[in-house]
């Protein structure tokens, strides 16, 4: 009995780590601090933290858009000057990355230009 409880508190000890660190890993974090004077003389500490994920996405038709999965989202409003057809009414055209990504008024993507974009 008192082998069987060490090797499961052995185990517990080895496999901790390993599972504290593959959620860390999906995401990045940035942290930034800024210090100012403000304006009665006092100093003011501002800290902001961003949560991004590391692992952007490779879009396909019939995908479900969610921007923060894309790379440099962006809504293109300039469309003709990329060559990109006008979108049909709901609809809109969506840079991620280099991509030209349409998207109808559900969230659905509808079509991938690769490479859209310099």
């Amino acid at each position: 009995m008192n082998k069987f409880i060490l090797s499961a508190i052995a185990t517990t000890l080895v496999a901790s780590p390993l599972i504290a660190a593959a959620p860390a890993s999906a995401q990045s974090r940035h942290e930034t601090t800024t210090v100012r004077q403000g304006p009665n003389g006092r100093t003011v500490v501002t800290k902001k933290t961003v949560v991004r994920p590391t692992q952007y996405r490779t879009w396909r038709a019939g995908q479900r858009f969610d921007r923060r999965y894309a790379q440099n989202y962006r809504v293109v409003t300039t469309y003709k000057n990329y060559r990109l057809a006008a979108p049909p009414r709901g609809s809109q055209w969506v840079r991620s990355g280099r991509d030209a990504i349409l998207i109808n008024g559900r969230g659905d993507v509808v079509q991938v230009r690769g490479g859209a974009f310099r």
